[in-house]
């Protein structure tokens, strides 16, 4: 192999990789190199990673096509949205390539085997996210991890965030300042106009972090906040729960709160949920099985079309929305289940359990054991909701490989500015 040369060398950047950074090509092997586009033109610093070859980007010497300024002074150093400065249909386009790329590499999934549907394009492409994870960044400020490592860069505003939440970073570091140093996370929460916050602890709650975390919900006329020490039970001021309503059954409210997860892109999540719910297709005498339930996201539309949805959801927090949910809403065909989702699968095994569809929303690791637990329960059709491409393809080529059939893939842009992306993809076991 040959020795890395000591002074930057003059690539150009050939396509995007799944982790979304700019493709190019040295000596035969792969470089990759965050903060960069196609048809950029770059000087780099080449570095070894384990395995993996890296560059450290020096200068655009010319760009790409697609590169535009980013419009956002924090850009260059803030590790959160690494594809501003790529113009948008260059975004989406590379974010379908990369999901089906992922699925026919590491999944063996031709992308002729399965209906490719056009990507669902997220109705606002800045100041979308009503959610957001703050970390204490030095000196009374709030900031978020600089690109590709943990440093903290410090942030007084936000434009990717929703109006009511873009200046929240600066106004709450100063008034949370009293628990900085037994803060984790700070994590922020919008829904319309109204907004609260979460502190996650490194250790219990006192009654300095509550007369801090009081201060600041009335200061700042928020809904109220959440404090969660490091072991045994959040403490909650004020009314942290934001009402929202829940995705084509606008009768039904969808209870948020900043301590338990809920889609960034809440427009997005219109268009995430109905092309889930389509493509499961389950019909009225169908019993529905929905595994990393949440809030109950997905949940109340699926009992809308089905004659029952068993929901599993290892948050208490998210099942004890979920259930206000129901209640409120006179929802009576949903049950929910907390704990963990092969665990609880295992015992609906052994218990001889059958459902006719199943739909799946696991965080970014994925669903080992998914096909297993399909096959073992009977289920006649799959919906996995992904916000990982790789996970997507490994649990995919899983389904494949037990006698189900890939059906259609829906990617949707519900992250603009990044490289996340999530997407809705279907299965069914032939009869």
């Amino acid at each position: 192999m040959l020795p890395l040369p000591e002074l930057p060398i003059e690539l150009t950047i050939e396509r995007l990789g799944q982790l979304g950074e700019g493709v190019a090509s040295w000596q035969g092997r792969t470089v990759f190199i965050p903060g960069t586009f196609p048809g950029d033109t770059v000087r780099v610093h080449l570095e070894t990673q384990g395995r993996v070859l890296r560059g450290i980007l020096r200068q655009v010497v010319s760009p790409g096509p697609d590169r535009r300024d980013a419009p956002c002074v924090y850009a260059s150093d803030c590790g959160g949205c690494d594809w501003l400065a790529l113009a948008e249909p260059a975004q989406r386009s590379a974010k379908q390539e990369i999901v089906l790329s992922t699925l026919e590499h590491l999944g063996h999934l031709a992308r002729d085997s399965f209906t490719v549907r056009p990507l669902l394009v997220a109705p606002r492409d800045w100041g979308y996210r009503r959610r957001a994870v703050l970390h204490p960044a030095g000196k009374g400020a709030l900031g978020y991890f600089g690109r590709r490592s943990h440093e903290r860069v410090p942030v007084e505003v936000c434009g990717a965030l929703t109006p009511v939440l873009t200046a929240l970073p600066g106004k709450l570091a100063p008034l949370l300042k009293p628990l900085a140093k037994d803060a984790e996370e700070v994590l922020l929460l919008a829904e319309g106009d109204k907004a609260a916050f979460a502190v996650n602890l490194s250790g219990p709650v006192t009654a300095r972090h509550l007369e801090a975390a009081e201060a600041a919900v009335r200061a700042l006329r928020l809904e109220g906040a959440v404090l969660t020490p490091k072991e045994g039970s959040a403490r909650l001021l004020g009314k942290p729960a934001l009402r929202s309503y829940s995705p084509l059954r606008p009768e039904v409210p969808l209870y948020l709160r900043p301590d338990a997860f809920a889609q960034a892109h809440a427009e997005a999540n219109v268009g995430l949920v109905t092309s889930a719910v389509y493509e499961l297709g389950a019909r009225e005498s169908d019993t529905v099985l929905e595994l990393y339930s949440g809030n109950g996201n997905f949940t109340f539309p699926l009992a809308g079309t089905a004659a029952s949805v068993l929901g599993v959801e290892s948050s208490p927090v998210g099942v004890e929305l979920a259930q206000r949910s129901a209640h409120e809403g006179g929802v009576t065909n949903v049950r929910f289940i907390q704990g963990d989702a092969r665990k609880v699968c295992d015992g609906l095994v052994a218990e001889q359990r059958r459902f006719d569809v199943c739909l799946a929303d696991p965080p970014r690791a994925g669903a080992p054991g998914l096909a297993k637990w399909m096959t073992a329960l009977g289920v006649r059709r799959v919906v996995y909701v992904a916000c990982d491409p790789a996970s997507l393809a490994r649990d995919a080529a899983g389904l494949v490989a037990a006698g189900y059939k890939p059906l259609a893939l829906q990617v949707v842009d519900m992250f603009p500015q990044t490289h996340h992306v999530e997407a809705v993809m279907s299965f069914e076991r032939p009869a």
